[in-house]
């Protein structure tokens, strides 16, 4: 009655319905994408990503498929933040993270089977995520906070934690190898492959039950943040935990069947136009970690440091912990010799990364000048690709 006087009509409730209905669909309009271009590829075959003879048409088809992967990777973090505010952290970039990790292990697994064998694939694709992360994206977070907020803070003993276990994985599974004498070349046996994977599943193991159960408190906002108002104010829409966990998976699962057949033509590409080797690792890598490096951003713009370091240190934690176990296990079922051991340039640069982050991440604060020197870091990493 006081709608009619005031010349108003509240909408139905089929209305609103449709209203929300037409809402989610534009949302998520990018999971149609992702799957309808999935189902061309399986229908297709190898008809599409085997174009060898035709470079042109090969290249189409691999920015195609990078876009499509990439924005269907947005979508999980848009997905896993969502989830992030409603389980709180470290749940949210621990969901994030073991995403990202799985579509890594699936990218790597099919470019491993696919064609003549390439034993330093993993290597390259595992070192480049670490180059990217702890300095391109390490570096890129620190030099926009620090811009924005001046100084930045965070908990001193979660990075502790991420640090301590990165430097003995990455030392015992990239370095290792160039010294031991059981195998000819940077190369384990199988006795020492078996055994650094179940101590890095182990080990990774323990450090989830740290950071979920024991220690959470690790890996929380510092007391001295001060996060900005805008920033308690999503740009997404947050509905129930169901809604966005089956998003996430249904994302995830088109971004792993379009990875099977992206990783086809990257390896064909690479060989076509002579590119290095470690160049097919950086674009898996750049890919994988998408994802991960947007939603480190947008929490060092908006003051969360913290969150941050979360993403960053730990996808390349499980990374390590994760992906390499997955490589040796590949290579022992399929009698594919895996070549783990960084060598050249890459050697002392892994190093020196790890040391600089040590030094980065003692003072409890941030700013400018450790964002520089890692992506000074990072300028080298890219160099030593084309410029061994």
């Amino acid at each position: 009655m006081l709608a009619r006087m005031s010349g108003k009509t509240e909408p139905s409730h089929e209305a609103k319905s449709a209203h929300h209905f037409g809402d989610a669909i534009r949302r998520e309009f990018a999971l149609l994408v992702g799957f309808g271009t999935a189902a061309i590829f399986l229908a297709a075959g190898s008809q599409f990503v085997e174009l060898v003879g035709h470079p042109v048409a090969m290249i189409v088809v691999f920015l195609w498929l990078f876009a499509v992967i990439l924005w269907s990777a947005i979508c999980v973090v848009r997905h896993a933040d969502c989830l992030a505010i409603k389980l709180g952290e470290p749940y949210g970039t621990l969901i994030l993270t073991l995403s990202a990790i799985s579509i890594e292990v699936v990218m790597i697994s099919t470019a491993m089977l696919h064609g003549a064998n390439n034993p330093t694939l993993g290597r390259d694709a595992i070192f480049a995520v670490v180059m990217i992360a702890l300095n391109g994206l390490v570096g890129l977070s620190l030099l926009l906070g620090g811009l924005r907020h001046r100084e930045q803070y965070y908990n001193l003993l979660g990075v502790n934690a991420y640090l301590n276990v990165i430097m003995t994985l990455a030392v015992l599974g990239l370095v290792l190898p160039n010294f031991t004498t059981s195998r000819s070349g940077p190369n384990f046996s199988t006795e020492q492959e078996v055994f650094l994977i179940v101590m890095s599943l182990l080990l990774y193991a323990i450090f989830l039950l740290i950071q979920t159960v024991r220690h959470r408190r690790y890996f929380m906002e510092s007391e001295d943040v001060v996060i900005p108002m805008t920033s308690a104010h999503h740009p997404f829409q947050v509905r129930s935990t169901a809604f966005h966990a089956v998003m996430l998976l249904l994302y995830l699962v088109a971004v792993i069947l379009l990875a099977e057949k992206f990783a086809i033509p990257l390896d064909n590409s690479i060989e076509k136009f002579g590119m290095p080797q470690a160049f097919g690792g950086a674009i898996i890598a750049a890919l994988v970690l998408s994802p991960e490096g947007l939603g480190a951003i947008r929490a060092s713009l908006g003051n969360q440091l913290q969150r941050s370091i979360n993403i960053l240190l730990g996808s390349v934690l499980a990374t390590i912990g994760l992906t390499i176990p997955a490589v040796l296990t590949i290579g022992l079922i399929t009698k594919r010799s895996v070549t783990l051991g960084v060598e050249g340039g890459n050697l002392p640069l892994l190093l020196l990364t790890l040391a600089v982050s040590i030094v980065t991440f003692t003072s409890r604060k941030t700013n400018v000048l450790q964002g520089c020197i890692h992506l000074l870091l990072f300028a080298v990493f890219v160099l030593l690709i084309f410029a061994p």
